[in-house]
């Protein structure tokens, strides 16, 4: 969902000032302004949202602008969005290039209504850019040093480029094998005009994202693979260096906000075994339906949650607690550089057919960076599952809002004594919750852990 940009009058006293030089009287003694400047305001695209990052300009200074056109992609702490403009101009001054980052509500831009005003609006962007330079007592770091190239190796480093290049044309970070490719929205509605695929072209953005100016190279050369040698002859930017300091992204920002929230609540943990044998055997049998082991995961919960609502509550003013009226499941995806949470909304009334399809969706607009706010901020309750990498037990950190997060380990062959006296095997998984104690206590969690327990060793309400 594209947001608006909005850019009221300007003036020293943000309302726009009558001069004696911006206006000129008609014969009809009518007054007419004869400069409007509007300045174009970094949005928020989100209720956590502080500052947000230019990933890229879609509009190039000079452009004319109409109402609902498309400017800029932002990216807010959780997703990039297109922002489009409120009113009809000229894009005068660009302040915070591409890659900048500005604070919510500082200025970005700015948006002249005629070509007669577009230096008045260039010298408006000059000082506020000059203003808020000054206004910065933060140092700007130190330049990294650069890494010297032995100049004995020329051929081995033309060597290494051109495989690197071969390479990234067969796997580049933004397409795991060709089955995804993360771009910006507006790289894609690029590509899309432009009748270029995606998946040939190497993204020089963060982590190989492809941005507007790789399409755009792209298709320049009629894609051709000298091209792609080309782009790969950019200096290469190493996954991790040993010794350097990395800032947070944006993400990792939100991230760490959340986190040192999550510690004026105070929480405690219930872990609780689950025999797993029924819902692998049922996984196995609808799992050519499409049907995920997130999803049921998520249903089981659901339920469980439907039969224990004082779980599915939260706490926000330590004053009171919501019984939430609907059980959204939000499940932690890791994606590159941090973590988000994306909804599965009403998981008690979806069936886990519909659970599946829509949490496929989810994780392929997490990964793209294309979550709407609606998708990742509205959860209830949380899971974070480590299962598939074998853990077999861990403690999640409740995010704040809400009133319990559960851990889920791998499910694995143990070794068992039946109520008969006999041993045997089961696979069994471990599940630890955490919750805020001020709405929940410990007789709350082992019910509720007891409920989920049943249904998942006897899921056969999951398939209605």
């Amino acid at each position: 969902m594209s947001q608006l940009l909005q850019t009221p009058f300007l003036s020293s006293t943000t309302v726009l000032r009558l001069k004696s030089t911006s206006l000129r009287r008609t014969t009809t003694n009518n007054l007419i302004v004869r400069a409007k400047i509007r300045e174009i305001f970094m949005p928020a695209l989100s209720s956590t949202m502080t500052e947000g990052k230019i990933v890229s300009w879609i509009k190039s200074e000079g452009d004319k602008l109409s109402k609902g056109d498309s400017v800029v992609v932002v990216e807010s702490d959780k997703a990039d969005m297109d922002v489009e403009t409120f009113y009809d101009g000229i894009l005068a001054a660009i302040v915070v290039e591409e890659g900048g980052v500005a604070a919510v509500g500082s200025p970005i831009a700015f948006l002249a209504e005629n070509e007669e005003d577009i230096e008045l609006a260039k010298s408006k962007a000059l000082s506020s850019s000059s203003s808020s330079s000054s206004s910065s007592s933060t140092p700007a770091p130190a330049p990294a040093p650069a890494i010297p190239v032995e100049s004995s190796q020329p051929k081995k480093a033309a060597e290494n480029v051109v495989a690197a290049a071969v390479s990234v044309v067969s796997k580049h970070p933004a397409s795991e094998g060709g089955k995804r490719v993360i771009a910006s929205p507006y790289a894609k509605k690029l590509a899309k005009e432009l009748k270029v695929e995606l998946g040939q072209i190497v993204g020089t953005g963060p982590l190989g994202r492809i941005v507007a100016k790789d399409v755009e190279a792209f298709a320049a050369t009629g894609g051709s693979s000298g091209s792609v040698v080309e782009a790969a002859a950019e200096p290469v930017k190493t996954v991790a260096e040993l010794g350097s300091v990395v800032p947070f992204t944006t993400m990792q920002n939100a991230v760490s906000r959340n986190m040192v929230e999550s510690l004026a609540v105070p929480t405690f943990r219930v872990g609780y075994t689950i025999t797993t044998d029924a819902l692998d055997a049922l996984y196995k049998k609808i799992k050519s339906k499409g049907v995920t082991m997130t999803a049921l995961l998520a249903k089981a919960t659901a339920l469980a949650l439907a039969k224990h609502p004082v779980i599915n509550s939260s706490c926000r003013d330590g004053k009171s607690f919501t019984y939430n009226s609907s059980i959204n499941i939000a499940v932690a995806v890791a994606i590159d550089g941090g973590l988000i949470t994306p909804v599965l909304q009403d998981a008690d009334k979806v069936d886990v057919y519909s659970l599946s399809r829509k949490w496929k969706e989810l994780v392929d607009k997490a990964r793209a960076k294309q979550l709407q706010p609606n998708e990742y901020t509205t959860g209830t309750f949380t899971l974070s599952n480590l299962g598939m990498f074998g853990v077999d037990r861990f403690d999640a950190i409740l995010p704040p809002g809400t009133g319990a997060i559960m851990a889920v380990g791998t499910s694995q062959p143990t070794v068992v004594a039946t109520k008969d006296g006999r041993i045997g095997t089961k696979n069994q998984m471990q599940v630890n919750v955490t919750a805020d104690h001020r709405v929940i206590y410990g007789s709350d969690l082992a019910l509720f852990l007891q409920t989920l327990s049943q249904i998942i060793e006897d899921p056969k309400d999951l398939t209605f």
